[in-house]
């Protein structure tokens, strides 16, 4: 594992540890933020410890294909219960996402530093976010890094039932419309597997990352 200081710097992803820890230390300036998800790498840790930087050699993505949509998620859909926006309050969905715990779901490692960090991001166009809203209430939603042809989901959150899976499916729909490659989700759990999810090699995935086309 490589400590890093002030360099704008990352050692090369084939070096992470088999944990998937690649280094420790640094910041969480808009800079190094973008620098590591362009290098394939993305930070996870918990509020008052070092930032680590993750590069896991196996990574959770969605190819818009194998999206599935289960028939109660599409009569779900089909009822307009929900109205779905994007970019549209940013700080309300990261800021859900940090305090709402579910199992199998990352939530509570997301501090004030990694809200404000993710704002600025937001502001300059990187960091986007998907609301749910239910009777003018915003009842879920998901955030992520916007990289022009992946887009890397960071969190989501659910206030009612099927929320975030309405929030999922639809930045999967509109992501394939607009000719994105994948949608990276990281790492693996359950649910991300029921909507078509699968896990595929770094190596893959750097390819997918560093693809021009």
């Amino acid at each position: 594992m490589h400590v890093i200081s002030n360099a704008l710097y990352f050692p090369p992803v084939n070096q992470s540890s088999f944990e998937g820890i690649l280094a420790v230390g640094g910041d969480l300036s808009p800079e190094r933020l973008l620098l590591a998800y362009k290098s394939g790498i993305f930070p996870w840790f918990n509020p008052g410890e070092p930032i680590l930087w993750w590069a896991p050699k196996s990574r959770m993505v969605l190819y818009f294909e194998d999206l599935t949509i289960s028939k109660s998620m599409r009569n779900v859909l089909n009822r307009n219960t929900f109205k779905v926006t994007f970019n549209q309050d940013f700080r309300a969905v990261i800021s859900n996402c940090s305090t709402i715990k579910r199992e199998g779901q990352r939530g509570t490692w997301i501090s004030q530093e990694m809200i404000e960090a993710y704002c600025k991001l937001n502001e300059m166009g990187i960091a986007k976010s998907v609301e749910v809203w239910q009777e003018n209430q915003l009842v879920g939603g998901l955030y992520g890094i916007d990289l022009g042809n992946v887009f890397c989901g960071e969190s989501m959150f659910s206030k009612v039932s099927n929320a975030s899976k309405v929030a999922f499916i639809s930045l999967a729909q509109n992501l394939k419309n607009e000719n994105y490659k994948v949608l990276d989700c990281q790492v693996y759990n359950e649910h991300l597997d029921s909507l078509g999810c699968k896990e595929i090699d770094r190596e893959l995935f750097m390819e997918i990352l560093n693809s021009e086309s």
